[in-house]
């Protein structure tokens, strides 16, 4: 397991909600803070504040060096070819936007067709069927079975001559599913069809290899790998960037303007139009160096570790039944308590001081499938520990008690 003293590097933990002390188990919505991302947002505005890549004065020079390290950092941390296929984005959603708009779209025809899978979180399904709508495409959706797995050997029969684009995420985020995501970006390439795969929920969970996996677009957010919000990422290979076109105009995403003509910039700053998040990007570069320094193998390890643990102690409660048994699981715990609804568990909770998560999850179709309201979610990350899983137990059996 990893070092409990790691939960003393996160302010937001050391505190007591309702008189009990604050176990956080909402990491699946949002990661908490490390003090050195604290203070990288906080050193940003306390001494170089300024504009970045336009400026010849030292502050904006320093300000663009550790902005562009922070692109470097991203590339090496998920092995891609180079820096100029790091995109910064606000977040998962906006880089998946970006992609249906400024690639897919121009290829669309009528009857056309786009493949995501039913497990998809809303900002992997509106983008598509938004572009679908408008060029008359299809939408089409790959099943998963009772226990949250993709039935991938179905993929192939999908495909046709008309099948455009795919996309798919890596983890999911409602049922902690990891997907074969190789295996489906290799059958992807196999009928010659480009995918993009939303790994929002596998960066900060499971190394993340793009030469091994192959994809074409992968996109995560900041705020759920220890960074803030407002930041995320989007990995495009370089040969595919350089032909979309830009998806906003504005300063920096320029080589020239006359009122005639506009000559783009190059790759990626063709597609940062304007004054970018600067201390966002500076702060997640600096929670990549506070992963990097743990070990993101340690990270699975100790986190699949509480998973288990969890899933254990929890599987022993009369009533309960966990949603999403996948073999391959991130640290995504999702259950329903027979006869409460998992708003009311979690209210329970937090007056227990537990942290977790109550609702759909942006992912409607999931619970659609599961023929349920929604669910109660727990989510692990590496400050947790087994005390904050038996705190997690032990306030469940009183939310059972409660309700008699």
């Amino acid at each position: 397991m990893i070092d409990r003293k790691i939960k003393s590097d996160f302010p937001t933990l050391d505190q007591k909600i309702n008189g009990k002390q604050l176990v956080y188990l909402d990491n699946a919505a949002t990661t908490q803070k490390p003090y050195t991302v604290i203070e990288a947002v906080d050193k940003y505005y306390k001494n170089t504040n300024s504009n970045i890549h336009r400026g010849v004065h030292t502050l904006s020079q320093k300000a663009t060096e550790k902005y562009e390290n922070t692109r470097l950092k991203i590339a090496n941390f998920i092995n891609s070819d180079s820096e100029k296929e790091i995109i910064f984005v606000r977040g998962a959603t906006e880089a998946i936007n970006l992609v249906a708009n400024c690639y897919v779209r121009p290829l669309l025809n009528s009857n056309d067709e786009i493949i995501i899978s039913q497990m998809e979180h809303h900002a992997n399904i509106v983008p598509w069927q938004m572009v679908c709508e408008e060029k008359k495409a299809k939408l089409k959706i790959l099943p998963m079975n009772q226990n949250g797995e993709l039935l991938v050997d179905e993929l192939e029969n999908m495909i046709n001559k008309n099948t455009k684009f795919i996309s798919m995420n890596h983890v999911s985020n409602s049922l902690g599913t990891i997907n074969p995501i190789k295996k489906i970006v290799q059958l992807a390439h196999k009928n010659k069809i480009k995918i993009m795969v939303d790994g929002a929920q596998a960066v900060q969970h499971i190394p993340v290899n793009m030469k091994e996996i192959g994809a074409d677009f992968y996109c995560f957010s900041g705020h759920k790998l220890y960074a803030p919000t407002g930041i995320g990422v989007l990995y495009g290979k370089k040969e595919l960037l350089d032909e979309m076109p830009p998806y906003q105009g504005g300063g920096d995403m320029i080589k020239s303007v006359t009122f005639e003509k506009t000559v783009y910039n190059e790759v990626p700053q063709k597609f940062e139009a304007g004054t970018p998040n600067i201390s966002g990007v500076i702060a997640l570069g600096t929670a990549i160096d506070y992963i990097i320094n743990i070990g993101i193998e340690n990270i699975a390890k100790h986190e699949d570790e509480l998973l288990k643990y969890a899933t254990k102690e929890i599987s022993k409660i009369k009533g309960i039944k966990i949603i999403g048994n996948a073999q391959n699981k991130a640290s995504v715990l999702s259950f329903t308590i027979e006869g409460i609804h998992p708003h009311d568990v979690g209210t329970i909770m937090d007056s227990e001081g537990v942290a977790i998560r109550a609702g759909k999850h942006c992912t409607d179709p999931v619970m659609d499938f599961y023929c349920i309201p929604a669910t109660a979610r727990a989510s692990f990350a590496i400050y947790n520990t087994k005390n904050d899983v038996d705190k997690f137990v032990n306030s469940v059996k009183k939310t059972i008690e409660v309700f008699g």
